[in-house]
């Protein structure tokens, strides 16, 4: 990675340690930048008088916050790199530097894909709705996430990246505005610290006036979310390679597929754990009671289950058929098939239950 062109923000991090008089400082970092934490570290104890501790732990975003283990190590201040601050606190005074990197890719790469998208979205305006549907059909809906029915008002392009790349949103809004599209940067909820911004358990700025999406930013975490949350076309545009993309539709309806086999799975099971995430902006325990009495309204049990970290040798050995998630909604989605035992959402399981509808489209666990 190119430390040069990445902003730390490290000067004003300095003087807050100073002035602050902070001798014992956590630095928390997410896994890309894991291997520039050391020459990170050297700098902020180089320049201001404090000794600084590397939360080593996995951190995969703001809701990933260190608390109290290092309140009792006798932290008085956690640096926090790469992501924003959210509605939560972690009872730990706690610096967000949000890590911007400095780059302008090319927009034509992208245009392609932009006007296929928008044409797609026109589409919409104009289809009729369907009133009754076989079965069958109604699971073709769930399966097929771009072609399943939204109630469209208008066919803009929303404008979203991730958070080292926001600072790009305002003028790449005007770049494609001279273009000829009709742009909108979506504002999201108290979760969201900054228009445009998404995050792997947030796509709370979409709205009917959207009808496709660019994504600056690199990598699938967040655009797969966004695609399946809102069911609308997007392109991406990496600001490291500049290269340009489209969220496969194939990629998005083999997640559906490997989703729709889950639920059908655990519609017969009747012993269900109901994990609870730790973590101060992952904890959903009113979530995790809600699922315990459905599943008693259905005559089956329940377990709630309460980790700090959620992964395959922790809870596999359990002896229940199948698992239910309340902690980080991305665990489900992107690594279940880590796991021997099905590892479903709560939404996954209000359809096996028949509680929610297939014809309804998938609906994307989020944390408001």
């Amino acid at each position: 990675m190119d430390l040069e062109r990445h902003d730390f923000e490290i000067d004003d991090l300095v003087e807050l340690i100073k002035s602050n008089d902070n001798r014992l400082v956590a630095l928390q970092v997410p896994e890309g930048l894991k291997m520039q934490a050391l020459e990170l570290m050297d700098r902020l104890e180089n320049e201001s008088s404090a000794q600084i501790i590397l939360a080593a732990d996995p951190c995969y975003g703001a809701c990933d916050l260190v608390h109290g283990k290092m309140k009792m190590m006798g932290v008085e201040l956690v640096a926090h790199m790469g992501h924003s601050q959210m509605n939560i606190d972690s009872g730990m005074p706690t610096h967000f530097i949000p890590v911007t990197y400095d780059s302008e890719p090319e927009l034509e790469p992208v245009i392609e894909w932009l006007l296929k998208h928008r044409e797609s979205a026109k589409k919409k305006l104009r289809r009729p709705s369907n009133e009754k549907l076989t079965e069958q059909e109604k699971q073709e809906i769930f399966l097929d996430v771009v072609g399943r029915e939204i109630a469209l008002e208008d066919y803009k392009l929303g404008l979203v990246g991730s958070i080292q790349h926001l600072h790009l949103l305002e003028e790449y809004k005007q770049k494609l505005e001279n273009l000829g599209f009709n742009v909108v940067i979506p504002e999201g909820g108290a979760r969201l610290s900054f228009p445009g911004q998404v995050l792997g358990c947030n796509y709370s700025g979409d709205s009917s006036e959207i009808g496709h999406y660019l994504f600056l930013g690199s990598g699938d975490f967040h655009p797969i979310g966004l695609v399946l949350h809102t069911g609308k076309p997007l392109a991406m545009l990496d600001p490291y390679t500049g290269e340009a993309s489209e969220m496969s539709v194939e990629s998005i309806e083999r997640i559906l597929r490997q989703r729709f086999g889950l639920i059908v799975s655990v519609s017969d099971s009747q012993k269900f754990g109901i994990l609870i995430g730790e973590k101060p902006g992952q904890m959903r325990r009113s979530l995790a009671i809600r699922v315990k009495k459905m599943l008693e309204k259905h005559g089956k049990k329940g377990y709630l289950l309460a980790l700090e970290h959620v992964g395959p040798d922790l809870i596999d050995f359990y002896p229940v058929d199948a698992f239910v998630n309340t902690a980080c909604p991305r665990i489900a989605i992107d690594d279940s098939v880590r796991y021997s035992k099905p590892l479903i959402t709560p939404f996954e399981l209000e359809v096996a239950l028949g509680e929610k509808k297939w014809e309804h489209g998938y609906q994307f666990d989020e944390i408001p």
